[in-house]
């Protein structure tokens, strides 16, 4: 079955080059009419320009495609805004966000600046939230939307030299989360993408025989399909170098003490206990996390709404 997004629209943040780019192609290839988003600055954030964006818009339109650019900040609402609006009257709607707009400003914590840890939450993070807040309304009203956030390798497991990378990287990890419970009775669904690929991001930190197997081609199929019509919701894709894995936020099963034992001491003794994998789970919701303690002490407390309310009590 052949996956299509005819007459859809997406907008594509960061799609002057690597990633973005691609996904923009490949969903113009695909039918869908595209907003290629780019500042055109620098791998640190720095400088802007209009030539990235143009050149991507002109690929599509050259494959007979339709797309516009835009080369507003993510972090500048009102640029962000006129972008959205623009697509709205030319196509009618917005089905398709993909927040890959990123920077880089890597350096040990000792050395990092408060400054660089910030600004690369702005561009991250919050780019991501006022791009996504921009298209939310549209995409209820209209019953469809399909939203992807962008992690990482360094924001599920960490990476030496990135803590602003990092924590802005399991920040979307949360985001996605929240949002897809919010979303889903309006048919908005969001998901995220943790790619491994050779970009602008990538160079000179991996080695070259590495690079060479990791090429955005090999990203592309589960970032489109985290945006499809038959899209999951609040899945987290791994995928690069021809390999695409599943990853959770799990919680295990754990242990239960009387209020007698309810001391540090008896945490430090048992924790390897607490730390036993083997039949751990990946809670739906917050809730479910006190449902496994609740469960055992109140009945129904492992039925959702009933932990709700107790836990609202």
């Amino acid at each position: 079955m052949s996956i299509t997004f005819e007459n859809r629209v997406a907008i594509v943040t960061g799609a002057g080059n690597g990633l973005g780019r691609a996904y923009a192609l490949e969903l113009a290839r695909r039918g869908a009419k595209i907003v290629v988003n780019d500042l055109g600055g620098a791998m640190d954030g720095s400088g802007s320009s209009q030539s990235a964006a143009q050149k991507v818009v002109d690929e599509i339109r050259a494959m007979g495609a339709e797309a516009i650019g835009s080369t507003c900040s993510v972090t500048d609402e009102a640029g962000v805004a006129v972008m959205v609006a623009e697509a709205k009257a030319k196509w009618g709607r917005i089905d398709i966000l993909m927040n890959n707009a990123g920077i880089l400003r890597d350096k040990s914590f000792s050395k990092m600046t408060v400054q660089d840890f910030r600004t690369v939450l702005e561009v991250h993070l919050m780019g991501s939230v006022i791009c996504t807040k921009a298209v939310w309304e549209l995409m209820r009203e209209q019953g469809y939307g399909r939203i992807l956030m962008t992690t990482s390798a360094s924001g599920l497991f960490g990476n030496f030299g990135q803590t602003n990378y990092s924590a802005a990287k399991m920040a979307l990890v949360g985001f996605m989360n929240s949002l897809a419970v919010e979303g889903a009775k309006y048919n908005v669904l969001v998901n995220t993408i943790a790619p491994a690929a050779a970009t602008r991001m990538t160079q000179g930190i991996l080695p070259a025989e590495a690079l060479a197997l990791m090429g955005v081609e090999t990203v592309v199929p589960a970032a489109l399909f985290l945006v499809s019509e038959g899209a999951p919701t609040k899945a987290t894709i791994a995928a690069g170098a021809g390999g695409f894995e599943r990853s959770y936020v799990t919680l295990t099963d754990g242990i239960r003490v009387g209020a007698g034992e309810l001391t540090v001491e008896h945490v430090a003794k048992h924790f390897d206990a607490i730390s036993d994998r083997t039949h751990e789970t990946a809670p739906d919701n917050a809730f479910a996390q006190s449902a496994v303690a609740l469960g055992q002490l109140i009945p129904g407390a492992t039925n959702k709404r009933a932990t709700e309310q107790t836990l609202r009590a």
